[in-house]
């Protein structure tokens, strides 16, 4: 009878171990409860929130170095474009020094056959007859020396210009403009001194040269550059709807020109930024 108390009892504490190695296994397979449940999913969520601030600060750094390259781009056109009238103003510098020799090229020999015919006249005059117009080649060479005079004004300004002292070339060209208001690089002072102002930021009386060339001279080269100029000014002036009518005018105007391209750009950029 004791040994069958003794295998029972070893019975017992046999299943009595299977009981603790199982449960632990059951606790293990059994579902989470609700509260687990939660905080993994507010895990998750955060994670994802995390996730989504990262890709929106990245978002916010790409949208920034798009806008600094738009800006640099801009500035570079300008600069090009600036290069590009200079070399135009060196082209028509060069043009009107040319045609000035041509014109005292010509008026040379008129000259000297006036000289030639001035002897037979006066001995063809009765004696007390004035001699014939000694004086009259005076007048030719006062009007070359004061066309002299203005294209080494004019040059002076422009060279004020390329070095980028914008203070003393709008003070050339505002000179060159009153004293020689008929001559012909006139409409390229005005367009020069909007540029000058332009430069400085003085974009309001930047505005009236461009304005006062487009009015005066209307067919000068400098057209399309200054209605260009003139949109651009106003943009600046924060005058977004004229600057725009404005730009489309040199569009529409000078459709050909380089003007136009830069024109019909910068509308691009402004109808991108108003997305």
């Amino acid at each position: 009878m004791a040994h069958r108390f003794m295998a029972n009892l070893s019975m017992a504490g046999a299943l009595a171990s299977a009981l603790l190695f199982v449960a632990p296994v059951h606790a293990q397979n059994s579902p989470m409860s609700l509260s687990d449940r939660v905080a993994r999913l507010e895990q998750q969520q955060q994670n994802q929130d995390q996730n989504k601030v990262g890709q929106l600060n990245q978002l916010q750094q790409l949208q920034s170095m798009i806008q600094q390259q738009q800006g640099q781009i801009e500035e570079l056109q300008h600069q090009v474009q600036q290069l590009q009238d200079q070399n135009k103003a060196q082209y028509t510098d060069l043009d009107s020094r040319v045609g000035r020799l041509e014109k005292q090229g010509s008026a040379a020999p008129a000259s000297s056959a006036t000289a030639a015919q001035a002897p037979a006249a006066s001995a063809s005059a009765p004696n007390n007859a004035a001699p014939a117009a000694t004086s009259t080649p005076a007048a030719p060479a006062e009007s070359a020396a004061q066309k002299s005079a203005a294209l080494n004004a004019y040059n002076a300004a422009f060279k004020s210009l390329r070095a980028g002292d914008y203070v003393s070339s709008s003070r050339g060209f505002r000179e060159f403009i009153q004293k020689y208001p008929n001559d012909a690089l006139t409409p390229n002072a005005f367009y020069w001194l909007g540029e000058s102002y332009y430069a400085t930021t003085n974009y309001q009386v930047a505005v009236e040269a461009f304005k006062h060339l487009l009015s005066q001279y209307p067919q000068s080269d400098k057209a399309a550059d200054a209605t260009l100029k003139l949109g651009y000014s106003q943009l600046e002036m924060k005058q977004t709807d004229a600057g725009i009518d404005t730009l489309k005018s040199v569009v529409s105007k000078y459709p050909n020109s380089n003007a136009a391209k830069l024109a019909q750009e910068r509308l691009r950029r402004l109808s991108q930024s108003t997305r």
